[in-house]
């Protein structure tokens, strides 16, 4: 694949001038490992090299090597919105997100690598940036090259890329909006979080949408990515997610954690447009809402 930007700034590198563009150094590192080329006006350059104003720099980026352990699959994918550099999906609960010891044959890898073989991509490495527990359902963000997945990772690092979820919890929450700013670090028995003083820092920022007796609808922000983090607060309240059996939640309602990841905002790595999906209440979660009186 080939990106060229035209140049406007002066005294600038081509490699500074890239840095510009999201191209980071570990970026040129990978890049240099697989042969890829910098061009300056067309010609084949150091990244060294001083560029002018109206120069065209062109990136190449070598096709990544598919992993022959990643079989493709051919079941059903959500496709929500494509473009050349990435693909925003919707992942139904129970579909593992990435390929490991119990599942490496259909996961949503897999079956975003089926997408890409059938429509005759050669980038067959599909990185998954806004990653869900296989319970979890809602929109996922992949990258369909390492470049991309470079650009969009420093997003999520910035905090430029934005997830929220719904999520249904047990009980009756005190407050209408609050910040659960607690500490998790994994239990020293198991495999669920807990909070503790010397667990790494974590934000989750939530709105009450709506309340029954018995559970409450929450819409909630991530502030940082911690692995099951808002599974993890709710329940350090007393409000675990409805159907969330790993952190004793109650499961008369729904049988898998009640979280869906509904909206997804982005700034599109090549035009620096914003992108906003959203994702409509999957039935299980939307039957409870619905039950009211």
């Amino acid at each position: 694949m080939e990106f060229t930007w035209t140049v406007t700034d002066t005294g600038l590198s081509a490699k500074q001038f890239l840095g510009q563009h999201g191209v980071s150094h570990r970026m040129f590192t990978q890049l240099n490992q697989s042969n890829g080329q910098v061009l300056v006006n067309g010609v084949t350059a150091k990244p060294a090299v001083k560029v002018q104003p109206t120069d065209k720099v062109t990136l190449v980026v070598p096709v990544e090597p598919a992993d022959p352990e990643v079989p493709v699959s051919i079941e059903p994918l959500e496709i929500v919105s494509e473009d050349a550099n990435t693909l925003v999906v919707l992942k139904p609960a129970g579909l593992t997100s990435v390929p490991g010891p119990s599942n490496r044959t259909d996961t949503l890898v897999n079956r975003v690598k089926g997408h890409l073989a059938a429509a005759g991509d050669q980038n067959l490495v599909p990185h998954v940036i806004t990653r869900l527990d296989r319970d979890t359902s809602g929109l996922v963000l992949i990258a369909k090259h390492r470049l991309a997945n470079s650009w969009l990772n420093q997003q999520l690092a910035d905090h430029r890329l934005k997830k929220r979820y719904l999520a249904i919890v047990s009980g009756q929450l005190s407050q209408d909006h609050d910040l659960i700013d607690a500490p998790l670090k994994r239990s020293a028995d198991g495999f669920d979080q807990i909070v503790a003083p010397d667990g790494k820092s974590a934000q989750t920022e939530y709105w009450v949408r709506e309340h029954s007796t018995n559970w409450t609808l929450v819409e909630v922000l991530l502030h940082t990515g911690r692995t099951h983090q808002i599974r993890a607060h709710f329940r350090s309240i007393g409000h675990p997610l409805l159907g969330d059996e790993l952190y004793d939640g109650p499961r008369d309602l729904i049988r898998r954690q009640a979280l869906h990841a509904y909206q997804l905002d982005y700034q599109d790595p090549v035009t620096g447009q914003t992108r906003h999906f959203e994702a409509e209440l999957p039935a299980d979660m939307l039957k409870i809402i619905k039950s009211v009186g």
